[in-house]
């Protein structure tokens, strides 16, 4: 589970340096598209190049070899930067992509036989470690931010990963391939991928996840440097925010972990739903910090139950899904979701900096209502099961 932990770091970290280079300052916000999309770019890498891996190598080999991966490629953006800022950057931040895509392909294979038993409970026991790094990393930050240089913020956190590595290459792990548990019906052909776009079921379902997935990140990229514009306030100040959010996120979720075995699961998700949905209007309408403490208290509890759901609801309608490997039409929806981010540079030059919750708000909004259309579909289709 601690590898969890430094994946949530790696992956959450790039919305927590944002106000330390600067970009708080900035009118233009076109250049941090190319950096989410660089770390997309090198997750993507990663789900190809880990086909071959994790037939190959054992867990600990793999969590040993992203852990220095992602050190490096901190220490790209450390030290190397300076001399070529856009390309160093670039760089550093599609290497770290490569390992927390390494990384996280590993750990949910590794899960696997739990995940088969209870979904729901599986994922929020991950997403709690994971939570923790992405706390740690905003929590970091915002620590370091007025005592350091940017170039040492950043070797602060190259320090972090070594040190799991070296923490891996002492622990003991099975020496068997990763995929060795993996069943043969959750490795989709190509030919059976196509048929997913068949089913009008699997179609909401993927949409479900990729605005789920591209709510979730696009807020956690952009709440720093929105709060420091919107509000004027301070960049340690701002970092809170982001580590109040992972808060709500991570507390959200082990309250759900009590919650799921005595509630509705659809009653859980559509409530969640609705949470995140007022919490997003608040945040893209308030002015005032009191209004973005609790906006930010609204979508990250929200958000906490969302995923874990609907990767329970999707494992039990699609029995070859399967949360550590692309399968067909879903890996679509994880694709499109790295981008989501990306797209908030563009259109905040174009809209102002307001823009920047326009796509959290209208992705919260077409989930409600895609889980309102699968609603109708089941109702509509158990008579004709039966």
């Amino acid at each position: 589970m601690s590898g969890f932990f430094v994946s949530g770091l790696l992956f959450s970290f790039l919305g927590a340096i944002l106000p330390v280079w600067g970009f708080h300052r900035e009118s233009e916000f076109s250049p941090i598209s190319y950096y989410f999309l660089a770390l997309g770019a090198g997750v993507l890498v990663a789900v190809r190049l880990g086909r071959v891996l994790l037939n190959r190598l054992s867990l600990q080999t793999i969590l040993i070899l992203s852990c220095l991966v992602a050190s490096a490629g901190f220490g790209v953006l450390a030290w190397f930067t300076p001399v070529n800022e856009l390309g160093g950057r670039l760089g550093g931040l599609g290497a770290i992509g490569l390992a927390v895509g390494l990384l996280n392909t590993a750990l949910l294979h590794a899960i696997t036989p739990v995940y088969r038993q209870d979904p729901a409970a599986t994922m929020n026991v991950s997403g709690l470690f994971f939570g923790s790094g992405c706390l740690a990393s905003a929590l970091l930050v915002a620590s370091t931010v007025t005592v350091y240089l940017p170039g040492s913020v950043l070797g602060w956190l190259a320090v972090i990963p070594l040190f799991f590595a070296g923490y891996y290459a002492k622990a003991r792990f099975p020496k068997t391939p990763v995929v060795a548990n993996l069943r043969v019906q959750e490795r989709r052909s190509l030919g059976e991928a196509v048929s997913d776009f068949q089913s009008p079921s699997a179609v909401m379902f993927a949409l479900l996840l990729f605005f789920q997935f591209g709510n979730e990140w696009t807020l956690a990229g952009w709440l720093p440097v929105l709060m420091i514009q919107r509000l004027g306030i301070s960049p340690v100040a701002a970092l809170m925010l982001l580590a109040e959010y992972w808060l709500f996120l991570l507390v959200g979720r082990g309250i759900a972990q009590a919650l799921l075995p005595r509630y509705s699961h659809p009653r859980l998700l559509m409530g969640s739903v609705v949470a995140a949905l007022f919490g997003c209007l608040v945040l893209a309408t308030t002015v005032t910090v009191f209004g973005a403490v609790m906006a930010v208290f609204f979508v990250g509890s929200g958000f906490a139950m969302i995923y874990p759901l609907l990767a329970e609801k999707i494992g039990n309608r699609f029995p070859y899904y399967h949360p550590g490997f692309f399968n067909g039409i879903f890996s679509l929806a994880f694709t499109g979701g790295l981008i989501s981010p990306a797209l908030v540079g563009p259109l905040t030059d174009w809209l102002g900096i307001r823009a920047a919750m326009v796509l959290p708000f209208a992705g919260t909004l077409m989930v409600f209502f895609l889980l309102v259309l699968i609603w109708i579909e089941t109702k509509l289709a158990r008579p004709a099961r039966s």
